[in-house]
């Protein structure tokens, strides 16, 4: 187990620490500014995609390969990836190497939460994904912060050269540790068509969701941008053409990529709808609070970016915390209590945050409201995991593993897209009945200002409300766990 979250650390680190050095590797490449903002969203964008198109297939490669070769594999794809980036000098080959490091770091994490389903009997699985989930969540935390100290004291390249040696140790611990672990749980050939049009259905629904809801990432200005292009709704066509087919792929195969049938297990899919869902308001919470203080609070841009760092930090570290306790809690009970007890904490949190944030919000404020929310998502994590995996059959856990992942980055995908077309429509109609000064009158910039805080704050907080909505939403999904008797593996 330690094999494993080492590694889904390393991902989880990679996976968020570009953030912090976006604008020195936008130098360093010499992409033009704000010409080049399309181009350089792809240095965040190209990642998210692999990370997320990958994770399926690996799940399932694992159950046919073996864990430790796909597991062992992956942090060669990372280790390749991470030598590359330092040497490039273009957008075009750092893009390449960077999805190489997102094939890896996306392997990793179901091929992990596979092997604690080998590892742990069904009743002690709980606790182990509680600590998979804290040691992730601190991970993508540490991420920035990392990358803020590398470029102030050193270089942006020095994060890939630490990879390498992380990479090799991380092959060396986990080749040792897995050696009970490299015999395959299922024996069929790879579905290669279900694969090609499950990748091609995913990263075409990725980059529509991205391209529907852009966030400007080259200023210290965080700022929704909405800007599709007139490609997008061909993508969602495209999106939906390939899940069709490979719907229909899968029907007509014996040993298909995605057993379909898993999802007539009432656990496997209240616990997918779960996820998906709790993905959709997390992607909220982390992307409206920089908004809200970048543009709501009154402070310095250099401020903003430091105090949304910090209030963010209660979110996260509340998260990390009780996503273990999740874990000891559902051992002592199971799956559906502590889901609906966490759910129903995010929905007082974000019923408090959509109503007491204004204008006149201190930081100190949201951080300890933040802190009531985070704690929410983290007591979800574990036991939404441990019924998605408990679910299927052994010769599926990876399979399971992979789509556990997937939903909830699909959420994400899918609520920032949501997110961006509701505050945009709300900022939009609020303006509209703005009373001002007459534009040459004293004062009217101060009015102006002020009264676009204000719409602002307002749209902003009318998000909150809406995911505390679809917290309910989920809250009604979960009735769908049914307990069942824990099996052993003896």
């Amino acid at each position: 187990m330690a094999a494993v979250a080492f590694g889904v650390f390393v991902a989880a680190d990679d996976l968020t620490v570009v953030s912090t050095m976006l604008r020195q590797i936008i130098g360093d490449l010499e992409i033009p500014l704000p010409s080049g903002f399309d181009d350089a969203a792809w240095i965040v964008n190209s990642y998210l995609i692999a990370y997320v198109a990958v994770m399926p297939f690996m799940g399932r490669l694992s159950d046919l390969l073996g864990r430790r070769k796909v597991y062992v594999g992956a942090l060669a794809v990372f280790l390749v990836g991470s030598l590359w980036i330092p040497f490039t000098s273009s957008l075009g080959w750092f893009i390449v190497a960077r999805v190489l490091t997102a094939v890896g770091g996306g392997a990793m994490v179901p091929v992990a939460l596979a092997v604690i389903g080998d590892l742990f009997d069904e009743p002690r699985r709980p606790r182990a994904y509680g600590i998979l989930g804290a040691v992730d969540t601190i991970g993508w935390v540490w991420g920035p912060l990392f990358g803020a100290l590398l470029v102030r004291f050193l270089d942006w390249r020095w994060q890939f050269y630490l990879n390498v040696p992380l990479a090799l140790i991380g092959m060396a611990v986990a080749w040792w540790a897995l050696s009970e672990h490299d015999r395959p749980t299922a024996r069929a050939a790879i579905d290669w068509r279900g694969a090609a049009t499950l990748t091609v259905a995913l990263v075409s629904l990725n980059i529509a969701l991205l391209d529907a809801s852009e966030i400007s990432i080259a200023t210290d200005l965080v700022e929704l941008t909405g800007e599709g292009s007139t490609s997008t709704t061909w993508l969602f066509g495209v999106a939906a053409a390939a899940f069709g087919l490979f719907w229909w792929v899968e029907r007509r195969r014996n040993d298909p990529l995605i057993d379909l049938r898993l999802f007539r297990t009432g656990n496997f899919t209240a616990g997918i709808g779960v996820n998906f869902l709790v993905g959709a308001v997390l992607i909220i919470a982390m992307v409206d609070v920089p908004l809200f203080v970048n543009l709501v609070v009154e402070t310095s841009l250099l401020d903003a970016a430091v105090m949304s760092g910090w209030v963010l930090s209660g979110l996260t570290a509340a998260m990390a915390v009780t996503s273990y306790l999740g874990g000891v809690a559902t051992e002592r009970a199971w799956y559906r209590p502590v889901i609906v007890l966490g759910l129903t904490i995010t929905m007082m949190g974000f019923l408090v945050v959509g109503t007491a944030w204004n204008v006149d919000v201190r930081p100190w404020t949201m951080g300890w409201q933040l802190i009531i929310l985070g704690a929410g998502f983290g007591l979800v994590t574990a036991p939404t995991n441990a019924a998605v995996v408990d679910a299927a059959p052994a010769d599926r856990r990876g399979t399971a593993a992979g789509l556990v992942i997937v939903s909830r980055l699909m959420g994400l995908a899918v609520g920032l897209s949501g997110l961006t077309a509701w505050t945009l429509f709300r900022f939009e109609r609020l303006r509209t009945g703005l009373d001002l000064p007459g534009i040459g009158d004293t004062g009217y910039q101060d009015a102006l200002e002020a009264a676009q805080a204000e719409i602002t704050a307002q749209a902003l907080t009318e998000t909150f409300l809406f995911a505390a909505v679809l917290v309910v939403a989920a809250i009604v999904v979960s009735f769908g766990l049914r307990r069942t008797l824990p099996v052993s593996r003896e």
